[in-house]
């Protein structure tokens, strides 16, 4: 029966193709989980500048990817890639994290740590415009929510957000560095034929432009304590390292909506973390950002499918 094993066919090729969109959004997920480990590692950094830091890891991290290489040397021709590729990969990668420096210092760390993290609502937002994506109201419902909790958890750890006219230079900095990175985000979906091997060459990039920026502007401070190594070389293989190839599998492979609105979770995972390490303490506010992030993701996803059964059911 022609018919019967065609129909078995596309059904085999869908069953396929949605595993193979699960395991790239799971890769995202791991990118997400390692960023939460962003801030504690950094502590245990001690007083390295942030564009040596920057420039330390992100090193690390192209030698990382590097590595892989010697088991496949032909992926090393992924670095070659045309000028446009180049672009988005350098404004994704060293773009944002100047801006974001940029944004801590010309501004209160709390209130400019909340206005960049407009960019998972952005990438939300910003699938509409992605071939095959549907945007919802129920998404950006989603959404909202998710940035609430993100901003009752900055409210609760600063005691009070003052969002100072005088800081406006930084607050514009971090909202550029949200709207960079949520760019970045869904223009490598876009640019879905590239390999994920190029982010070696854009993170070797990074290193050295961080390194130029170091030299211009910051004194060196070399890592002090075997303590203080060891977190700049987990730093760049982990939250600035692998997350980043991570990512991009699961932005241009994966659930970009769903990656979007699981990011909202790194300040809650990272705020834990730091309780955890002994630099911060467990408030009640604590529960209300994870509900809202958590009813967000939960409002957004399974509304959908829930639409879809009962259709499916009529």
């Amino acid at each position: 029966m022609p018919g019967r094993e065609s129909r078995a066919n596309v059904a085999a090729m869908s069953a396929s193709s949605d595993s193979a969109r699960r395991r790239a959004t799971l890769a995202g997920f791991g990118a997400i989980a390692l960023w939460a480990s962003l801030a504690s590692l950094t502590a245990f950094t001690g007083t390295i500048p942030p564009f040596q830091l920057n420039a330390m890891t992100f090193f690390a991290g192209a030698l990382a990817g590097a590595a892989g290489w010697i088991l496949r040397p032909q992926a090393a021709r992924a670095v070659i890639q045309p000028w446009r590729v180049w672009l988005v990969g350098l404004g994704g990668l060293f773009g944002y994290h100047a801006l974001y420096f940029a944004a801590l210092r010309l501004a209160p760390p709390a209130e400019a740590g909340l206005v960049n993290y407009l960019w998972p609502l952005l990438i939300v937002l910003g699938s509409a415009l992605l071939p095959g994506e549907r945007l919802r109201a129920v998404h950006v419902v989603g959404a909202v929510s998710g940035f609430a909790g993100v901003a009752v958890l900055a409210f609760g750890k600063s005691g009070g957000l003052a969002f100072d006219p005088a800081h406006l230079a930084g607050y514009l900095c971090a909202f550029a560095a949200a709207f960079v990175w949520a760019a970045y985000s869904l223009l490598s979906r876009r640019m879905g034929e590239v390999p994920t091997d190029a982010v070696t060459g854009f993170c070797l990039a990074t290193a050295a432009l961080s390194l130029v920026c170091h030299l211009a502007f910051e004194s060196t401070v070399m890592p002090r304590t075997s303590v203080e190594w060891i977190a700049v070389v987990a730093l760049g293989l982990g939250p600035v390292g692998a997350a980043f190839y991570l990512w991009d599998v699961g932005v241009k492979k994966g659930d970009i909506r769903m990656l979007g609105f699981a990011s909202y979770a790194t300040p809650v995972l990272s705020t834990l973390l730091l309780i955890l390490f002994g630099f911060a303490e467990a408030t009640p506010v604590l529960l209300v950002s994870c509900a809202l992030i958590v009813g967000g993701a939960l409002l957004a996803t399974l509304a959908p499918k829930a639409r879809r059964t009962a259709q499916a059911g009529r």
